[in-house]
Parts: C-alpha cells; sequence; structure tokens
C-alpha cells in the first residue's frame, strides 16, 4: 500500500488526464449478491457447487457463482426474491460442511467479512406440556445465540417440543441445552437439537473442524474412546413437521344444542419442502 501511495505522488498528469471522475450507485450494475465461505479443507470447485444446488435452489433465472478466494464465493442471483429465498432457508451445507452465507455488503472487502455467525433453527425438547411456549423457548434459548423473534407462531410448534430460530456463534462450541429453575425450586434440563447440521466434531461441538481435526483427539495421539465425546447424534434434530395435535372445542348455545369445533392446525408448506 505504501509503495502504491509513492507511485501516485510521483505521477505528473495533465489537467485532462488527471481531473477527477465521479461515478454514482445508479451508474451501478443492479446486482443481487451473496458471499459464502465453505468449511471444509478442500478445493473448491464452482462448476460443482452450481451443480449441487441447482436443483435445490430451483432458481427460475438461475444464478452465478464467482470464486473469490480459495474457500470463498459470490452467488449472483436475478432478483431480490430469489436471494431472500436462499438466505432465509440457510443453514446450508456442501459436501456435509457447513457453508456460511451473508449478504455482501458493498463497502467491506469480502476478505474482511465476518463469517462467524450461522442462523440454525434450534427444537427444544424436554419442556413441561405447559411451558411449551414459543416465549418460554426464547428465552431459554437466549443462551445460545441470538434469538429470532419475529418467526411466525405456526413455526414454532412441533409435537413436543418448541423450536426458535437463533443465530449461533460458529467459533463457540454448540450449546447442547441449559437447566432450567421452576418456581417450585425444582431444576429440569432442557435440550436441544439442531435442525440441518452439518459436519460437527462430537469432541468439542465445532463446527469449523471435524473429529480428526481436533485438539483434544489429536492431543490424546488418538487414544480417546468415543465414550469421551461430548456430542453425538442426538443433537441432531429430524426434518421439521409441524404439530399434528388437534383440539377439540364444547359449548352448549343458547336453543341447548350441544356445539362441537374441532380446531386443527394449518398445513404447512415446509412438509413438502426437499432440503
Amino acid at each position: 500500500m505504501e509503495e502504491l501511495a509513492k507511485s501516485w505522488s510521483c505521477l505528473t498528469l495533465s489537467d485532462v488526464k488527471g481531473s477527477q471522475v465521479c461515478i454514482t450507485e445508479e451508474e451501478a450494475i443492479p446486482e443481487f449478491v451473496l458471499v459464502a465461505k465453505f468449511l471444509t479443507k478442500r478445493t473448491l470447485n464452482v462448476e460443482a457447487i452450481a451443480k449441487t444446488f441447482t436443483p435445490i435452489w430451483r432458481m427460475k433465472n438461475g444464478f452465478r457463482v464467482t470464486k473469490e478466494s480459495d474457500h470463498v464465493v459470490l452467488f449472483t442471483f436475478d432478483n431480490q426474491t430469489d436471494l431472500e429465498q436462499v438466505l432465509n432457508t440457510k443453514p446450508w451445507s456442501f459436501d456435509k460442511h457447513l457453508m456460511v452465507l451473508h449478504r455482501y455488503d458493498k463497502e467491506v472487502d469480502v476478505s474482511e467479512s465476518d463469517f462467524n455467525m450461522v442462523a440454525f433453527w434450534i427444537q427444544v425438547h424436554e419442556l413441561p406440556v405447559h411451558f411449551q411456549t414459543r416465549a418460554v423457548a426464547e428465552k431459554i434459548c437466549g443462551d445460545a445465540g441470538v434469538v429470532n423473534k419475529n418467526m411466525e407462531e405456526g413455526d414454532s410448534m412441533g409435537d413436543g417440543f418448541v423450536r426458535v430460530r437463533v443465530k449461533v456463534d460458529i467459533l463457540k462450541p454448540l450449546c447442547k441445552g441449559r437447566v432450567v429453575s421452576l418456581e417450585n425450586g425444582k431444576g429440569i434440563w432442557v435440550s436441544f437439537k439442531y435442525e440441518r447440521l452439518s459436519n460437527l466434531c462430537y469432541w468439542c461441538g465445532s463446527l469449523t473442524h471435524d473429529d480428526w481435526d481436533c485438539e483434544v483427539w489429536i492431543e490424546s495421539g488418538g487414544t480417546l474412546p468415543s465414550e469421551a465425546q461430548q456430542y453425538g447424534a442426538w443433537i441432531r434434530a429430524l426434518p421439521f413437521v409441524r404439530s399434528k395435535r388437534s383440539s377439540v372445542s364444547v359449548w352448549v348455545s343458547t336453543n341447548k344444542k350441544l356445539q362441537v369445533q374441532i380446531q386443527r392446525p394449518p398445513q404447512s408448506s415446509l412438509q413438502n419442502h426437499r432440503w
């Protein structure tokens, strides 16, 4: 950078060649871009990436993949709707490894982008029935990351659990759950399960490396038994299906006739969505 500044100071340009030219945002090509980092040691192949996500995303106008560095690419879409569709249904993975995805900020160099936060759906299990509400689940998930409190109510309720959208810091071990104190002084363990979880280190709970690259495993010289792992397949949630529980309301009308109304949960478009 210093060499560039010195070279610039030595230039002697005519008034015409050296006059300042101003360009505005209105003159830029309208693009809708997401920047993604792939948490894998393998060399990226943009053709393989395009072939992988084309049938999954099913964009009407397609998209473009541009490699920026060894493990960072840009996804360029034709319109805002396609971009939002991909962004709102993350996390995504490639070759079983997590792909950290966020909006491209033209004010920040791609090499300086922050790839530490990823949004997951966390299923909160083992809650007593009368505490299975979104408000309670959001309160409990506060230690797991930044909770998104603007989700639709129907997206929160499953059979026997409540799910919450949480932005997680992937530089920290995944939160397995927490102890919750009830008013009667009793403490209960509430477990977390993560939807669409990619490769995870079962030794330390990190999303940034596999079991074989974990310092815990390496320092042990490969002698640790699997029973010593702090995590397991139990932290992976099954694909979400909205609660199938129906409720029945019974009342007596003014003409003394018994009225019965059955309320069923709305059908979810997520049930037919292929992840």
